[in-house]
């Protein structure tokens, strides 16, 4: 297996090609397929929020049985964000994420005939395992096509993935399950990810060296300055191999504080993308179509905010991230503190989103996975996000279980119909990104590494 997604061999820089027209042409294939890409396979990931409203009023699942199942695609995605990390350093990045989509449409499809919550938790779980080769591919691609001075903004530019996934989601996912039922919740987006598969794996590339092409970093002259470590890490000056580099990580105490940041705000990011359309459903009234509405208000914003977040750090903070990780992380909770407690009115709810969608992308951006690779050697970025990534996800599984069972436990029956108190977890929700913040914050100074 290994040796089918093996990167292919480092080979002389050629003269026989226009090294400029050949960066610039593979460059901009590998941004669109690597976005359009990761942003249809978002949406094999988040089916099941869309549905779980018609799920629990059919009888079929519980919310406590909706957590289990939620959390199941978290913990296989977050050892698989580790250890396909890891192997992804290894692979060629276009093999590695054409693969990942066509098993994760698959698991979808096989979504759409599971009723027990055995046989939904063991395929939502697999579905997690094949969604975890995505992002390490595209991260790699970044790091080996964008030098430095413009990773943020490339970085920033991918991340909009998510929140373009997000929106895909809530307006084209809960249209189909509006009209044809909660099955085509799940096989309509396998069906559009099989597709994405195919045309992904033909329009992205593997790293340049593998194609006689100078690194991305000597090709711009774009290199940081040699300076003392300041962290008490003395990394070997020239690795043996590429796992030995990648051992080197776990050394900086920096990416184990990035790690911790990214687990807590993972735990709101997900907490609204997997809850939000319940909340607004049971709390405000909303329709499921209305309540997909307002949370692409989120995405929309989200993907202003991405690119923001990395045009920013480049442009006004030479690509240093922590002033503008406190930037968005404000901008983040007074987002998600209007919509829980600021007026109820449909134009209040959409700002609360827009706030909520602004900040949040800018973060999940960064202290998800940008930052980790700022500090962090460019050959081994899948290793970094991998450590960034398993406790963001960590923080995501555990955020699904307990969510699931504080809004279980908060249930009431009047005259036969459920209500559901949403206070407890919504403490827990906010509490988790201002911790996020404080840790994030604590990074001012941190070294930046070729």
């Amino acid at each position: 297996m290994l040796k089918a997604f093996a990167t292919g061999p480092d080979l002389p820089v050629r003269s026989d090609i226009d090294v400029d027209s050949t960066y610039s042409r593979h460059r901009l294939r590998v941004i669109v397929a690597i976005t359009a890409g990761y942003a249809l396979s978002y949406t094999c990931r988040l089916a099941i929020n869309v549905v779980k409203k018609p799920l629990i009023d059919g009888g079929i699942f519980t919310p406590d049985d909706l957590g289990q199942i939620g959390s199941a695609l978290f913990y296989s995605y977050a050892a698989g964000k580790l250890i396909n990390g890891f192997v992804s350093d290894h692979a060629n990045a276009r093999k590695f994420m054409a693969i990942g989509l066509l098993l994760s449409a698959l698991c979808n499809l096989a979504m759409g005939f599971s009723t027990t919550v055995g046989v939904a938790t063991l395929v939502w779980g697999l579905n997690g395992w094949f969604q975890s080769y995505g992002a390490p591919a595209c991260v790699i691609s970044l790091a080996s096509w964008f030098s430095n001075k413009e990773r943020g903004r490339y970085y920033g530019i991918w991340t909009t993935s998510h929140s373009i996934g997000e929106g895909l989601n809530f307006i084209a996912t809960a249209s189909l399950v509006s009209v044809l039922g909660w099955h085509w919740g799940f096989w309509g987006p396998g069906i559009a990810v099989m597709v994405a598969a195919g045309a992904t794996y033909f329009a992205m590339a593997d790293r340049p060296r593998t194609m006689g092409l100078p690194n991305v970093a000597d090709w711009k002259n774009d290199h940081y300055a040699a300076v003392a470590p300041d962290d008490g890490v003395v990394a070997p000056a020239a690795p043996k191999s590429v796992f030995a580099m990648q051992l080197t990580i776990v050394r900086i105490p920096a990416v184990w504080i990035i790690a911790f940041s990214s687990a807590l705000v993972y735990i709101t990011r997900y907490a609204i993308n997997s809850w939000g359309i319940l909340y607004l459903q049971e709390a405000r009234g909303y329709s499921l179509v209305a309540a997909g509405a307002m949370l692409t208000v989120s995405t929309i914003a989200g993907i202003v905010g991405a690119v923001a977040f990395g045009f920013i750090s480049d442009k006004f903070f030479a690509a240093r991230r922590p002033p503008v990780n406190l930037l968005f992380g404000v901008v983040e909770i007074t987002g998600l503190v209007l919509f829980f407690y600021g007026p109820t009115g449909m134009m209040w709810t959409a700002l609360s989103m827009l706030l909520f969608g602004l900040g949040m992308t800018g973060l999940v951006a960064s202290v998800g996975g940008l930052f980790a690779i700022d500090i962090c050697p460019k050959r081994v970025a899948g290793a970094a996000l991998g450590m960034v990534g398993v406790f963001s996800y960590l923080g995501a599984a555990i955020q699904e279980r307990v969510s699931g069972m504080l809004i279980n436990n908060g249930m009431t029956l009047v005259n036969g119909v459920r209500h559901y108190d949403f206070t407890t977890v919504i403490w827990f929700w906010i509490g988790a990104s201002v911790v996020s913040l404080i840790l994030a914050s604590t990074l001012w100074n941190t070294r930046l590494r070729d």
